[in-house]
């Protein structure tokens, strides 16, 4: 074998695994910053169901509205967390809880959309 074939050999895993790591970095960052712009948009989401819910909730939405805002939290300190770990099994937690907190808040904002006057409905 050559210098050159050898040379060859025994830089080409490392070149795959740089690659490797890129797709890694570029992969984390995109979902990070896709788990931040639901987190954001899930931010105006509550506040849309605050306005909806001021003074006509229920304390059982008033108290559905509590438990999504700390979930929100919650979720977001999983999305702070995972910068500091590329753990797959955090990605999932994150992905499960966006989809669950996504899905309840939509229920929130249809009861409460649904109890609202002909005026106060977009």
């Amino acid at each position: 074998m050559s210098i050159e074939e050898e040379r060859h050999r025994v830089t080409k895993p490392q070149i795959d695994w740089n690659e490797t790591e890129r797709r890694t970095i570029v992969a984390d960052k995109t979902f990070e910053e896709n788990a931040k712009a639901q987190l954001a948009k899930s931010k105006s989401q509550i506040k849309e169901i605050e306005a909806l819910a001021k003074g006509k909730a229920s304390q059982a939405v008033i108290d559905t509205i509590a438990s999504l805002k700390n979930k929100r939290q919650e979720i977001e300190k999983k999305v702070q967390a995972l910068k500091t770990s590329a753990d797959t099994k955090v990605k999932a937690e994150i992905e499960t809880d966006l989809a669950k907190f996504n899905d309840a808040l939509g229920q929130v904002v249809t009861t409460l959309k649904g109890h609202a006057t002909p005026t106060q409905q977009k």
